[in-house]
């Protein structure tokens, strides 16, 4: 019995060290994990908008940081679509802000091993663009310039009104056999948070 005791607090003695070690090692190692994590993601830097004839136009700066993978991926030949998410709303302080206007723009990342060129297709006009670096054509991503966003005319005199804009990877884009993966895996988790501004008008 004596002995019996002294194995089971030997063997809890143990168990306690191991999960004292284990939780020292988490520690130690889980922040330079996120801090990895963080680097990789999309991020909306700055985002605005100025009349021209009557139409406001939108001017923003997009963190584009993409993965690991997703660049070993992109390399290798596997297109990548990033969608922007582009949202007029109407301040309502008694309801729920009315949306006066949404807009989806995408654009289509390939690169062509042949002729070394990264190619951007814009899925909502067809217009195509090389580049002869993945820096040239992440910078041309990254920077939007007098985007049509919405009519003056729309907007009601004396409301208030805000826009909204977003970006990801849209992993239900790629090829099947990659999904499952891209669906649990923060290397593909690459979304921004939405950016604020009000509209004047």
């Amino acid at each position: 019995m004596v002995s019996f005791m002294h194995l089971y607090k030997s063997n809890n003695t143990h168990q306690i060290l191991f999960a004292a070690l284990l939780c020292i090692l988490i520690s130690v190692f889980m922040p330079a994990q996120s801090q990895a994590e963080q680097a990789n993601g999309f991020r909306i830097l700055s985002a605005s908008t100025h009349l021209n004839k009557n139409v406001f136009q939108l001017e923003a700066k997009i963190n584009l940081n993409f993965s690991d993978d997703a660049l070993e991926a992109l390399r290798s030949g596997v297109p990548l679509i990033i969608l922007l998410n582009i949202e007029v709303l109407k301040d309502r302080n008694w309801w729920w802000d009315k949306t006066v206007a949404e807009l989806e723009q995408g654009y289509l990342l390939l690169y062509h091993a042949l002729s070394e060129k990264y190619i951007i297709h814009n899925l909502n006009s067809g217009a195509q663009k090389n580049y002869g670096s993945l820096n040239a054509a992440l910078y041309s991503l990254s920077n939007i310039h007098e985007f049509p966003l919405i009519d003056k005319n729309l907007l009601e005199a004396g409301d208030e009104y805000y826009a909204r804009i977003r970006t990801y990877l849209d992993i239900e884009s790629l090829p099947a056999p990659m999904r499952p993966i891209a669906y649990i895996s923060s290397q593909w988790q690459l979304e921004s948070d939405w950016f604020t501004w009000p509209l004047k008008h």
